[in-house]
């Protein structure tokens, strides 16, 4: 069990809008700089030495990486799974295989990189106009053309269309992590506003697509709290009857939207004290869901210690809806939105 702090409320809403919001701002970085190297790339043969044998192994694992990482992204972001693997694991790994490129590539490049970057002043390039814009002159790696054309394009003005595409995407995905700016998220699916009742907020995972259906949450619904001491079994209107807390909390998804709302429940660690488990190790939540990657989390101990993790029955002042985990779901301050489970189906807490 990972005990991923649960404070600031807000830490994991930071993370994953910057993890996402980062990655779509490096897009255009990204394909202009594999353009400008692209006669590097298809060079050949590939290698005359060992060295560049090194050299080249160390691209492709840059290279494939990177557009791996930025693909399989962007696809997530968009919820088009039509890859026949899990995003997850995938996205993990060929994060490790892209920056295990990035330090060869790095450390066989650090002399040219540093003479190149000494070679000239920044500050001149960018007073440079296309007017006084000179192609280069050939180059011992073969990146610049024997019969270069007129530039069409000042070093700026490529700076100032890498930059501003950068922006644009910024500007496009920073909406769905900050309310506010909502309606600037016009290409993220869950970028958008839904409406002003308290419920009408992000959905990732709906009743229909769980497979929950009504008469699994009515009346007959039991929460079974086991583990302790003294196991028991709850329905609704016992946890309604039992001291209720509110906290005002961000749930936020990998794919990089988030939303704050304020919810209202019982406190984890008090159904742990009723359960016989006051010091809990860890809690182990289960939905109703059957199946699939998320129909069960592990909490850490901090986790469920925490005063605002909550097993919430209501949300804005009303009860939760069926999409939203009705009758109970778990709510817990910086916990990535696929732990917090909805429909929850019961709660074993384990010693440490």
């Amino acid at each position: 069990v990972f005990g991923w702090p649960t404070r600031p409320s807000w830490l994991f809403r930071l993370n994953q809008g910057l993890h996402v919001g980062l990655g779509l701002v490096l897009i255009p970085v990204v394909l202009a700089k594999l353009w400008s190297v692209a006669p590097k790339l298809f060079a050949w043969p590939p290698a005359r030495s060992v060295a560049e044998i090194l050299e080249r192994l160390s691209l492709a694992l840059l290279v494939g990486g990177i557009l791996f990482e930025i693909v399989t992204g962007v696809l997530n972001i968009q919820y088009d799974y039509i890859f026949g693997f899990s995003f997850y694991t995938a996205h993990y790994y060929g994060a490790w295989v892209f920056l295990a490129g990035f330090a060869v590539h790095v450390a066989i490049k650090l002399p040219t990189l540093v003479r190149a970057l000494r070679s000239r002043s920044l500050r001149e390039e960018l007073r440079t106009p296309l007017s006084r814009t000179e192609p280069e002159p050939p180059d011992p790696d073969g990146l610049v053309s024997v019969a270069p054309a007129p530039p069409t394009l000042s070093r700026r003005g490529l700076l100032g269309v890498v930059g501003g595409g950068s922006l644009l995407l910024g500007t496009l995905a920073v909406g769905q992590t900050v309310d506010t700016l909502r309606p600037l998220a016009v290409l993220a699916p869950r970028g958008r506003f839904y409406g002003d009742g308290p419920n009408e907020f992000q959905v990732n995972r709906t009743a229909e697509s769980a497979g929950i259906e009504s008469a699994g949450t009515g009346p007959g619904w039991r929460l079974a709290l086991t583990g302790g001491s003294a196991p028991r079994e709850l329905t609704r209107a016992d946890l309604l009857a039992l001291p209720q807390h509110t906290a005002v909390l961000p749930i936020a998804c990998v794919e990089g939207w988030s939303t704050t709302q304020t919810w209202t429940g019982v406190r984890l660690r008090d159904l742990a004290r009723m359960a016989g488990a006051a010091a809990p190790g860890s809690a182990f939540v289960q939905s109703l869901e059957e199946g699939g990657a998320f129909n069960h989390a592990t909490l850490a101990r901090n986790q469920v210690l925490d005063p605002d993790s909550l097993l919430a029955l209501r949300v804005n002042d009303a009860d939760l809806s069926l999409d939203h985990g009705f009758p109970a779901r778990v709510i817990v301050p910086a916990l990535p939105g696929v732990h917090n489970t909805k429909w929850v189906r019961s709660i074993e807490f384990r010693s440490a």
